[in-house]
């Protein structure tokens, strides 16, 4: 299966640049049937509504770091070294992309504040550099910005994204990206999904950069994904077990829950372990899933991997109609878009 059979166009100004709405954002309901897609248009606000009384929903309760950092410049530059956090090696070591990367070397001590520098312990050849903090740790949250993606652009850092790109049930620090699907809840609406009889059941992946690290192959089996760590506690394993033994159906809030409940049921052969973990597992076209039945996600990127897993969940031509649907109707794309609820697996 090539790349470029998850290709589309999209005018630059459907790339939602501010986030919406908590609770308000336009969410389309899409229903697999017979290879092709029964669409309807209304808000996330319907969201609980949506849901049976006999469901689960699975959240992702992760917390964004503020990743990217900037060091000062070195000798004779002029602008500032960007770091961006990828992967943490110990409490003060982390992998991380550099821009410039050829401006600095192993050994090299870069300053990002009078309370906080780092040296270079590693460089390797596609960016990344190892770093270790020296200093008070405490001091990466307050001269760290939210790592927004390059297509979300700003003049300078915003003081308020540091909360729009966090969902309200956020909790356990880790993640360089938001698990934006979760953006769109309030604690209201969570209030009414309990209230409908629906399990609420969290889980965490730190997402990293495994989940938006660009397909640069033509054939996607060539493709590897980079290992993010997941943890299912026993209360949350018990719970999705008994979901599994009453045959209740599971609504995964994300891509990230999904990656995380299909990994997991895997380890376990057919039942969910708690424990911490990580997956690299890249869900494509033919996947068979065996813990997800719905799925609450945004508009994605063409040619990205999580175009690939929803694809893989609704089906291609459902996905293609779907997709062109959304264009066409004006939604918002992409990590503060709009979103779409997918009642039910379908055929690829």
């Amino acid at each position: 299966m090539k790349r470029t059979d998850f290709s589309y166009d999209l005018s630059p100004e459907r790339i939602a640049q501010e986030p919406r709405e908590r609770g308000r954002s336009r969410m389309m309901v899409v229903t697999p049937r017979d290879g092709a897609a029964v669409l309807e248009h209304t808000s996330f606000a319907s969201f609980p509504e949506q849901l049976d009384r006999d469901d689960v929903l699975v959240i992702n309760d992760t917390r964004v770091i503020p990743a990217r950092l900037y060091a000062e410049p070195k000798g004779a530059m002029k602008s500032r070294i960007e770091f961006l956090l990828t992967r943490q090696l110990d409490a003060m070591t982390w992998e991380s992309w550099c821009k410039p990367a050829r401006r600095v070397r192993e050994g090299d001590c870069v300053r990002f504040s009078p309370a906080l520098e780092a040296k270079v312990l590693e460089k390797r050849g596609d960016g990344t550099v190892v770093i270790r903090f020296r200093g008070d740790a405490a001091e990466i949250e307050r001269v760290g910005v939210p790592p927004l993606p390059p297509y979300i652009v700003r003049d300078a850092p915003r003081e308020s994204d540091r909360e729009s790109y966090q969902t309200v049930y956020a909790a356990s620090r880790g993640a360089i990206a938001a698990p934006t699907a979760g953006l769109h809840f309030t604690n209201e609406i969570l209030d009414r999904v309990a209230a409908r009889g629906v399990g609420i059941i969290r889980i965490t992946l730190h997402v990293g950069i495994g989940t938006f690290k660009p397909v640069k192959v033509d054939d996607i089996a060539e493709h590897r994904m980079d290992a993010e760590r997941y943890e299912i506690t026993p209360a949350a394993a018990a719970a999705l077990n008994a979901a599994l033994d009453g045959r209740r159906a599971i609504a995964a809030v994300g891509t990230t829950c999904v990656r995380t409940l299909e990994s997991a049921i895997r380890e376990g052969k057919g039942r969910f372990e708690a424990g911490t973990r990580e997956t690299s597992i890249f869900i494509t076209p033919g996947f068979e899933f065996r813990a997800v039945d719905r799925l609450l996600t945004n508009f994605h990127l063409p040619e990205s991997t999580l175009l690939m897993l929803v694809s893989a969940f609704a089906g291609m031509e459902t996905m293609r109609q779907a997709y062109a649907a959304a264009i066409r109707e004006r939604y918002f794309f992409y990590s503060y878009g709009d979103c779409m609820f997918i009642r039910n697996r379908g055929t690829w």
